[in-house]
C-alpha cells in the first residue's frame, strides 16, 4: 500500500455524528488517492467490522481507522485499547479524529498506542484541510502494513 500500490487504501471512518461522517466521506472523496471508504457509527460496531462478524461477515480490513472518541456503547478509547491489543489488529494505524484537545485525551490516547491525534476544526475548510492532509499521507507517504 502507500505510493507504489495499486490497491485502494481502505479507511475505516468509526463515527457516531452523521454530519461529521459526511463531511469526513466528503474531503476524503476530493482527493485522487484510490480509497474504499467503510463507516461505521459506534465502537461495537467498529469491533464487529474489524473482527468480521454480526453484520459485518466477511468485512475486509482496513490500512487506517479513523476513530472518534466520544460515542455511545463503546467509545473510542475503548475501541483502541481493543485494537491495539488484538494480535491481529494491533498493527492497523489508527488516528484519533476528534473534538476534543484535552491533555487527558491526547495523552490517553498516546497511552494506548494511537498512531496520531488530531483534533477536528470547526471551520469547514480547515476540516477539509486535515482529511486531505491525513489522505494524503496515509495514501502517498506512509508504506502500510500488508493485509493478511
Amino acid at each position: 500500500m502507500g505510493a507504489d500500490s495499486p490497491n485502494p487504501v481502505r479507511i475505516l471512518v468509526v463515527d457516531d455524528d452523521p454530519g461529521d461522517v459526511l463531511m469526513i466521506e466528503e474531503a476524503l472523496q476530493e482527493s485522487d488517492v484510490e480509497k474504499v471508504i467503510d463507516v461505521v457509527g459506534d465502537g461495537e460496531e467498529a469491533m464487529e467490522f474489524l473482527r468480521g462478524e454480526g453484520r459485518h461477515t466477511g468485512a475486509l480490513r482496513p490500512d487506517v481507522i479513523l476513530l472518534d472518541l466520544n460515542m455511545p456503547r463503546m467509545d473510542g478509547r475503548q475501541v483502541l485499547g481493543a485494537v491495539k491489543q488484538d494480535e491481529d489488529l494491533r498493527t492497523i494505524p489508527v488516528v484519533v479524529l476528534t473534538t476534543s484537545n484535552a491533555d487527558t485525551d491526547v495523552i490517553g490516547s498516546y497511552t494506548l498506542q494511537a498512531n496520531a491525534y488530531v483534533t477536528k476544526p470547526i471551520d469547514l475548510d480547515d476540516f477539509n484541510g486535515v482529511v486531505h492532509r491525513i489522505d494524503e499521507f496515509f495514501g502517498r507517504v506512509v508504506v502500510l502494513p500488508k493485509r493478511p
